[in-house]
């Protein structure tokens, strides 16, 4: 999976097919979201829950698989090193405005699919999907600007993919061994073990 993900993108750009993929992945998931409001305005609630509960799936989907360990690696790990002050306002700019996209949208996700206590449950929930889709929207537009900022016109553009996971699952460290700081191929292959 991770050469796959690691292979050269399909947009012309420096990015590798993980963002790509993401990149893909998240329009798609703004393009449901619109057709859910749509469907809400013709009050076809039935269709309207199940579009909107298929794109916040796949937005949470892509936040927890792609999104955060780049973040965490490129971006806190890394911060004001290596790198560009656009690339590194751009990234806290989409994470400040995805990280509540990300919890309000997910919560008003399962409000809408009666998943929350009782107690949690709001009256006015128009607005609350509103809000949440402003959210969204707003923060696929930040991922947007920030998929430039990394992939074109950069010197020195990251690469990521499967290796956080694999970092986890497979990097035995001995005691007083340096953990990579690279979501990349060539890091972690230099720090992986050889058997």
């Amino acid at each position: 999976m991770d050469e796959f993900l690691h292979q050269p993108g399909f947009f012309g750009t420096s990015a590798n097919r993980a963002g790509d993929i993401t990149l893909s992945v998240m329009i798609l998931v703004a393009i449901l979201l619109t057709i859910g409001v749509g469907l809400a305005l013709k009050r076809r609630y039935e269709a309207h829950r199940r579009v909107q509960s298929v794109a916040v799936a796949l937005a949470s989907i892509m936040v927890l698989w792609m999104m955060i360990f780049p973040f965490i690696d490129f971006v806190i790990s890394d911060f004001m090193q290596t790198r560009s002050v656009k690339f590194y306002l751009v990234s806290a700019l989409h994470g400040l405005i995805g990280l509540p996209a990300f919890i309000f949208g997910g919560f008003v996700a399962l409000r809408g699919n009666n998943l929350v206590p009782e107690r949690f449950k709001f009256r006015n929930y128009k607005r609350y999907m509103r809000i949440a889709y402003a959210l969204y929207i707003l923060t696929i537009l930040a991922g947007i600007w920030l998929y430039f900022t990394w992939y074109v016109n950069n010197p020195n553009p990251p690469e990521y993919g499967f290796m956080a996971i694999y970092m986890i699952s497979r990097v035995h460290l001995s005691p007083g061994a340096k953990i990579p700081n690279r979501c990349h191929a060539g890091s972690v292959a230099k720090n992986a073990p050889s058997g």
